[in-house]
């Protein structure tokens, strides 16, 4: 059954986004006349749908704790673990609404995925390339200064370690809520590798659990409290996996 699973994910990844080309032009047009609203409902819509649309053909059940710990007042910069490929699926349906995501270069040339995470205020990072690191840093710091809050995987790739686990959480990421003085949001998400990596790569049904943690205020910082401030969001996670 998980070949099947796994082939009927993938139909309906890019399925969606084909028999939804109309409303992707629809947006890019809106994008490019300046009229944020339109192109915000559409996202709002149909990204979560899209999304949730993913777990459900793969037999995944999503269970999400603590959508009360984002803040209402302003943009924020969530900070999750990272150990699958169905990590940022998981948050674009699992947060307040979807958000623009720090995500490496690879899917910027997926047809089509590209479009629709350029609509949503992605930002592509070549991981090898210093300076183009610090310019994608950059860029999503420009997302959160101008009121939008933005996801951030800091380990930079998966954690392919035991379950609980999580690696070094670097400091990059980090300068982006210290620079605007947004809080961080700590997202600890558990169960995901066990229902893909896990079996080769084959979609098998199981429960992900998602944890949004209590924001952790940045404006006002000390440089230590600022240098301390991966890995003790990095503790807080662990203690939730």
């Amino acid at each position: 059954m998980s070949i099947f699973r796994t082939i009927a994910m993938f139909v309906y990844l890019f399925g969606y986004m084909i028999v939804h080309y109309g409303v992707l032009r629809r947006a890019e047009r809106a994008l490019a006349a300046g009229d944020m609203d339109t192109v915000e409902q559409i996202i709002n819509k149909h990204i979560p749908h899209w999304s949730r649309g993913i777990l459900k053909v793969t037999g995944a059940r999503l269970v999400v704790e603590g959508q009360e710990n984002i803040p209402k007042d302003g943009p924020c910069v969530f900070v999750g673990n990272h150990r699958s490929y169905y990590d940022i699926p998981l948050l674009l349906a699992s947060l307040d609404k979807p958000h623009g995501i720090l995500a490496k270069e690879e899917l910027e040339k997926i047809p089509l995925l590209n479009r629709w995470m350029k609509l949503l205020g992605c930002v592509f990072v070549q991981r090898d390339d210093l300076r183009a690191s610090v310019r994608a840093l950059n860029d999503a710091t420009a997302i959160v200064e101008s009121g939008k809050s933005f996801v951030i995987f800091p380990e930079g790739t998966r954690y392919k370690g035991e379950e609980g686990g999580a690696g070094e959480f670097k400091a990059g990421a980090f300068r982006i809520a210290v620079k605007t003085g947004a809080p961080v949001v700590p997202v600890a998400i558990s169960g995901a590798r066990g229902l893909f990596e896990a079996h080769g790569n084959r979609a098998t049904p199981g429960s992900i659990h998602i944890r949004i943690l209590p924001p952790i205020r940045t404006a006002g910082m000390s440089k230590a409290e600022q240098k301390q401030l991966p890995e003790a969001v990095r503790q807080t996670i662990l203690a939730q996996l």
